[in-house]
């Protein structure tokens, strides 16, 4: 009989043992997960906010409304980049040569195969030419697949959320804003499910976005994402 107690209280030792263990290693388990998924995200975010940004910059006008539009658009877009040969001298500024009257000037003699201006403006070692280079393969490298773009890394094939709008300022200029972002039920769907409710109730009360996202599309912030 006592042998049996004796079992009974060592595996009862044993359960709260486990408990005590669960109850310290499963917040610090959680936030570890949370932390590694939440570096893959930021990584996709950023790729977002760099071809929202090239998209702008490119077709001068708003940002793309729309992820697989958005994906397209770094698969085929060309970057301008200006090749430089050549700087101006002290003297050719205070002269008033500036690079634009340069390269008109430079452009002029191509057409006309005249350079006598040219040379005598000591601009025959300048030149200023305007290459295009793949967007995707300069600014995401070339092993990078766009189609990606869209997608939450460990939400289970779901996307991010992108909002954008355009407001104006005093000036009447418009100001274009655009927000992606993703919820901790998206990528955190497998994990302690109150370790998550515990989370989004903390960030709620301070303010924060429960999970997240870059840019905002109601105040413009630079397009910062919420982990800068």
């Amino acid at each position: 009989m006592k042998v049996v107690i004796n079992c009974i209280l060592a595996l009862c030792v044993l359960g709260l043992a486990w408990l005590c263990y669960g109850s310290i290693m499963g917040p610090i388990n959680f936030e570890n997960a949370k932390k590694e998924r939440e570096l893959a995200i930021k990584e996709s975010l950023i790729n977002i906010r760099t071809a929202q940004e090239q998209y702008r910059n490119i077709l001068k006008g708003a940002y793309c409304t729309d992820l697989d539009s958005l994906a397209a658009f770094v698969a085929t877009a060309q970057l301008p980049i200006v090749k430089k040969e050549g700087e101006l001298t002290d003297d050719q500024l205070e002269n008033g040569m500036t690079e634009s009257k340069a390269v008109a000037m430079i452009e002029k003699a191509r057409k006309t195969n005249k350079w006598n201006e040219v040379e005598k403006a000591g601009l025959m070692g300048f030149s200023r030419d305007t290459i295009f280079v793949s967007l995707k393969d300069s600014l995401f490298g070339k092993d990078y697949d766009p189609a990606t773009l869209a997608y939450v890394p460990f939400g289970n094939g779901a996307k991010f959320e992108l909002n954008t709008s355009v407001d104006s300022t005093r000036s009447g200029t418009p100001l274009y804003l655009f927000e992606a972002q993703v919820p901790y039920e998206i990528y955190l769907s497998d994990l302690d499910k109150q370790e998550v409710i515990n989370q989004r109730d903390y960030d709620e009360k301070t303010g924060r976005y429960p999970g997240m996202k870059v840019g905002d599309d109601e105040e413009p912030n630079n397009n910062a994402g919420n982990w800068e």
